[in-house]
């Protein structure tokens, strides 16, 4: 069946492989953006490793495209014509774990052999996960477009050593990338130029995450509320430039990992898949740790905005300028967590009105004021009550002293 397509899932994108016709007509009617999944290069990957002849004269005779699985588009695939039925023989689903889309597969009948070939199977993930890095690099250049930063800039305006050796490093991997596109290879010339820069891109995203630390460090402190306000602007203008220096060094990592499964391809075709599980659980590590910083950043930020909300009544410009700038920063690190595929969703903290500040401290005082007459009037009667009973006392002695005091004066007068 001409119009039948074959669907490789990793769990990040959807390899579509099929007759050139039935893959562009399936892409069309989904209506999400692809990639070229790039089959010349799996065919040669195929050719010097273990593939059967068999596994790569099918991939010869098809064409491929890649698609950025997202809830999104896994949610579209789902529902579209082309992934509900189709022909007999050919079953799709959408597979779910935790309410969350874990993978699309299709079985067929026809091409099961090419799906189930193991070299296929490890040149194919290592070709998704070649365009996912490409995908993620893309959306980072749009990032960091989209927030006004210029990361040459920022990094040049920095004195650190680590730091200005980034824009070398940038300089040289986007040369190498550059060569890639246009040889669809990573020689060994291009491969000796870049395998000694992750040192200085980890050196660099060590140094950002620090620079983090330091801005929450200085917003757990013992501060008054004029100093917490100017903590908190340090961190509303500074942490968007560490952001976009995390940002580019998560991209030129990316940039590395590609060129690197290349070089893998050409000298030991067999090992893909091993080495890009290590690159994936390596990126998860960086994510996890860049995850682990910014939150604790938040977490101080929102423990300032509390303490701010409630001082407003005393210090309103403050407590406003603390408040703004914690959701300025939440609102930053969101939308970096986006483009990494990181999914925390953050709250806006609503700024506290004076006025409502103003009120509630009137019906406390209200509230104690009544508190305080009824305390002053059970005082009041007690004490009345202890006045009473002292004066009956005194009136039941009176006779006694009266009597004392009369006898007294007749001993005398006798």
């Amino acid at each position: 069946m001409d119009d039948e397509v074959q669907l490789i899932n990793d769990g990040k994108g959807l390899a579509i492989i099929g007759s050139e016709q039935a893959v562009e007509r399936f892409i069309a009617a989904e209506g999400v953006p692809s990639r070229d999944l790039g089959l010349p290069r799996l065919r040669k990957v195929l050719a010097s490793g273990s593939a059967t002849g068999q596994a790569i004269g099918t991939i010869t005779a098809n064409h491929g495209r890649w698609i950025k699985l997202t809830k999104e588009s896994a949610e579209k695939l789902a529902s579209s014509a082309p992934m509900k039925g189709s022909s007999a023989g050919v079953s799709r689903a959408v597979v779910t774990q935790n309410g969350k889309i874990s993978g699309i597969l299709e079985f067929s009948s026809k091409h099961g052999a090419m799906l189930t070939n193991p070299a296929v199977l490890a040149g194919a993930a290592g070709i998704m996960a070649q365009l996912a890095m490409q995908q993620t690099m893309d959306e980072i250049t749009d990032y960091l477009a989209a927030i006004d930063e210029k990361v040459d800039d920022i990094l040049r305006a920095q004195k650190d050593a680590v730091l200005a050796e980034m824009i070398a490093v940038g300089i040289v991997l986007d040369e190498a990338m550059a060569i890639r596109d246009r040889v669809g290879r990573v020689s060994e010339v291009t491969w000796s130029k870049v395998q000694s820069t992750s040192m200085t891109i980890a050196a660099t995203q060590a140094y950002a995450l620090r620079q983090l630390d330091a801005l929450a460090t200085k917003l757990g402190g013992k501060l008054d509320m004029g100093d917490l306000a100017a903590a908190t602007r340090t961190a509303e203008e500074t942490t968007t430039e560490w952001l976009a220096v995390l940002a580019r060094c998560f991209q030129l990592q990316e940039a590395c990992a590609v060129l690197e499964i290349d070089r893998v391809f050409d000298a030991s075709p067999d090992e893909v898949e091993d080495h890009r599980s290590g690159l994936e659980t390596a990126r998860e590590a960086r994510i996890d740790s860049i995850i682990s910083h910014t939150a604790t950043l938040i977490e101080r930020l929102d423990e300032a905005a509390s303490r701010a909300n409630s001082k407003v009544l005393t210090s309103p410009r403050s407590a406003a300028t603390v408040v703004r700038g914690r959701n300025h920063v939440a609102t930053r690190v969101v939308g970096f967590n986006d483009v990494l595929g990181i999914s925390r969703e953050m709250q806006q903290i609503e700024q506290r009105r004076w006025a409502e500040a103003a009120v509630d401290v009137k019906d406390r005082t209200f509230e104690h004021g009544a508190d305080g007459v009824e305390s002053a009037r059970r005082f009041g009667s007690d004490q009345l009550g202890r006045a009473r009973s002292a004066k009956d006392k005194l009136a039941s002695r009176l006779p006694e002293v009266s009597i004392s005091i009369q006898r007294r004066k007749d001993k005398s007068e006798s």
